[in-house]
């Protein structure tokens, strides 16, 4: 399977914003028909210097999460870093490094936001619904919406309350640490997020598959 990016990709933040809002309808909800076998990490970086955006995908076994598959791709930065639209510049390299694996991960985690954005389309909701695949996002800071800290013991969350509405969740993975951000990006539930998110990091506070993939594109630019 070939992904793409659309023929209409944005050149400006005001239709970037217009395409946020149109697409953030097909964000779908739903529990995951099985469990997966393999789960992936995404993780985006910039050189600022030579004006490009870097991209790593890790593909793991969703049980020992040892590391079956990994690529990193990059690409001419062509949007501006803007808040509320970085999905804009990092999409690109992301899109050539899916396409590059042989394993296809079954789960993306993105080092992101997904429905925890202020138009409920973070970069984890626009990679999910643009290859139609279950997406989490996993940040290491809040974005938006209020929350009570979370208990201290690994597992415990607390909701991102945003408008109402509940986006996301804090989520301690391991007991005394930072939590991370949590929220559904397309095809899963929260729950299932949260519990896969936790499944991932038995040891660190970031889960093995963003870890990963954070690794191997430091790795690429470092050596670029």
């Amino acid at each position: 399977m070939t992904f793409s990016l659309p023929d209409n990709w944005p050149e400006t933040p005001e239709d970037a914003v217009k395409l946020q809002v149109q697409l953030a309808s097909q964000v779908r909800e739903c529990p995951l028909s099985e469990q997966p076998e393999t789960l992936g990490g995404v993780d985006v970086a910039y050189d600022e210097a030579e004006d490009r955006v870097f991209s790593a995908i890790t593909v793991h076994d969703a049980k020992t999460l040892e590391i079956i598959d990994q690529i990193v791709a990059s690409d001419r930065v062509a949007f501006p870093y803007l808040p509320g639209l970085f999905s804009f510049r990092e999409l690109p390299p992301v899109i050539k490094a899916l396409n590059a694996l042989k394993t296809l991960p079954d789960i993306l985690i993105c080092d992101g936001h997904g429905r925890a954005h202020p138009r409920r389309f973070g970069l984890a909701s626009h990679l999910g619904v643009l290859i139609n695949r279950p997406t989490i996002g996993c940040a290491k800071n809040h974005l938006i919406g209020q929350f009570e800290p979370p208990g201290y013991k690994r597992g415990e969350f607390s909701s991102i309350v945003d408008e109402d509405e509940t986006v996301g969740a804090v989520l301690r993975t391991q007991t005394s640490v930072n939590p991370v951000f949590v929220s559904i990006g397309h095809l899963i539930t929260l729950d299932d997020a949260i519990s896969t998110v936790l499944a991932a990091a038995p040891s660190y506070r970031l889960p093995e598959t963003t870890r990963a993939a954070d690794q191997a594109v430091r790795r690429a630019m470092s050596a670029d």
